[in-house]
């Protein structure tokens, strides 16, 4: 077939935020489509978001309800959501109840009165709630020949008289085996509720699409007060833009760390700041964010361990003003602090603040804290994330500094908790040691990606005018990673110089 012979197919956006780059650029028209899924999934909502998204005078929404809730108490829970629009009731969006003809007659007058109303309002859009309901009432008496015979007729019908239509019902994955309402749709969406320990975590799933390449596999969806909200586990990598490669040094903030880093991070790469408590990792993520913003580079902050109030006033106590940035639109806080969230949820936030402040610099503060916040189905895959969320973070045109608390141990050298450094183009670690009777701190650059670096053990302090890094290089000493160093006698101290000092 010539392209010229093709049919061009509209579609309908549904209104939900991800919803339609998960069906692949929203509903086809005129087509037949099942929203199944138990109790509480939301399939009302989901109905009701696309019903007043679509409907206008021109095209109205027909909306039949059966024996679950009436009209009246369905509007009543559904004008708290942001979507509802008053005005749209009964010029746009009509409701009517099947409850007396489902419960008093047969399949062919269900068939008739659908007919009847469809005729007499031309819409673009019929919902049917619940459609298991009219197809089960009837049902003594009914053969399944007669059965198939009414779904059949009820969507050739529909699709005749040009109208989208949306089919609500309980099933469960059992019944797709053999039931003619599924055989008949052109697109099914499926919704789950899944439940472990204490947290809930809502699915769906695009079962069947014709026509077009819907995004496979599970899609994590919240019902929020403005409905429902979708993630598709493809966001900021279904069309991946390659970054253009860049020889610009980002400065840190700190002169004596961008000495020992080449002149500063390769821009577009990420950062991983190990450490552990109280060794400044989030100190040093405010001042990579504060010289992002002097330098005209917008930034971000996904914070997880502290309230927003808190966090900036101490970057304010270390001079570091991200309140006049914040207000002025070159700065933004991002705060999650549920204990539910999923990794694409996390990444839809963040990809939203880049996306509208053109936020060149992005901090995850911390990656324990980000761990802790997700439902517990999604930590057992948290390697997996924290790579998705990086990559989708560099190709979106940021520099990603994270930090992570690492345990100080005197016998071993971990980077991070979680095994993460592979995700790192540069790695930066904080730590302390025990000197002469004193507790002090010490930073090194443990990797950069493509690119030396200085093989130098600095001590640090930190003051009000943030990270200070001193000049002492801790010649004639070794074990310093260990924490507890040891003074190297003087033919030790010559060999290892003659060797190149490495650690």
């Amino acid at each position: 077939m010539s392209e010229q012979d093709r049919v061009s197919i509209r579609k309908l956006s549904t209104g939900v935020p991800g919803l339609d780059e998960i069906l692949g650029g929203g509903l086809p028209e005129f087509s037949f489509n099942i929203i199944a899924g138990g109790p509480g999934t939301g399939k009302t909502t989901l109905a009701h978001q696309i019903v007043f998204a679509n409907a206008t005078p021109e095209t109205p929404a027909l909306y039949f309800t059966v024996l679950g809730e009436p009209p009246l108490k369905m509007m009543r829970y559904q004008q708290l959501y942001t979507f509802f629009d008053e005005s749209k009731i009964n010029s746009c969006i009509r409701f009517m109840n099947l409850s007396e003809i489902v419960k008093e007659k047969n399949l062919h007058a269900v068939l008739e009165e659908i007919t009847k109303q469809v005729e007499a309002a031309s819409p673009g859009i019929v919902v049917v709630d619940s459609f298991q309901t009219v197809v089960r009432r009837p049902q003594l008496g009914t053969s399944e020949m007669e059965l198939q015979a009414f779904v059949q007729d009820l969507a050739l019908n529909l699709s005749g008289w040009q109208a989208t239509t949306f089919l609500l019902g309980e099933y469960n994955d059992r019944e797709l085996l053999g039931n003619p309402v599924f055989t008949v749709a052109d697109g099914i969406l499926w919704l789950y509720q899944d439940s472990e320990r204490n947290s809930v975590v809502r699915k769906l799933q695009v079962r069947k699409l014709r026509g077009q390449a819907a995004v496979p596999g599970m899609h994590i969806f919240r019902i929020t007060s403005s409905g429902l909200l979708t993630f598709s586990r493809f966001l900021g990598l279904s069309e991946e833009k390659q970054p253009t490669p860049s020889t610009k040094r980002l400065s840190v903030g700190i002169p004596e760390l961008d000495a020992m880093m080449s002149g500063g991070v390769p821009e577009g790469d990420s950062i991983l700041v190990s450490g552990g408590t109280g060794t400044g990792k989030s100190l040093l993520a405010m001042q990579f964010l504060a010289e992002g913003i002097r330098q005209s580079e917008p930034g971000a902050a996904l914070v997880f361990e502290e309230y927003s109030q808190g966090y900036m006033q101490r970057a304010k106590n270390f001079n570091l003003d991200l309140q006049t940035a914040q207000t002025n639109g070159n700065f933004s806080l991002i705060q999650l602090r549920a204990m539910d969230l999923c990794p694409d949820e996390i990444l839809y936030e963040v990809l939203k603040v880049v996306d509208k402040i053109g936020a060149k610099r992005v901090v995850i503060d911390s990656l324990s804290g980000m761990e802790l916040a997700l439902a517990p189905e999604f930590r057992a895959d948290f390697r997996e994330s924290i790579y998705r969320i990086v990559r989708a973070l560099t190709a979106a045109g940021a520099t990603v500094l994270s930090t992570v608390e690492a345990d100080e141990s005197a016998i071993c050298f971990p980077l991070s908790s979680y095994s993460a450094s592979f995700l790192a183009d540069n790695i930066i670690r904080l730590s302390y040691i025990e000197l002469q009777g004193q507790l002090c701190k010490i930073l090194f650059v443990v990797k950069m990606r493509g690119s030396s670096h200085s093989k130098d053990i600095r001590d640090y302090e930190i003051t009000s005018r943030g990270m200070v890094i001193g000049q002492n290089r801790f010649a004639g000493y070794r074990g310093l990673i260990t924490g507890v160093p040891e003074l190297m006698n003087e033919p030790n101290q010559k060999r290892g110089q003659e060797s190149g000092g490495d650690l």
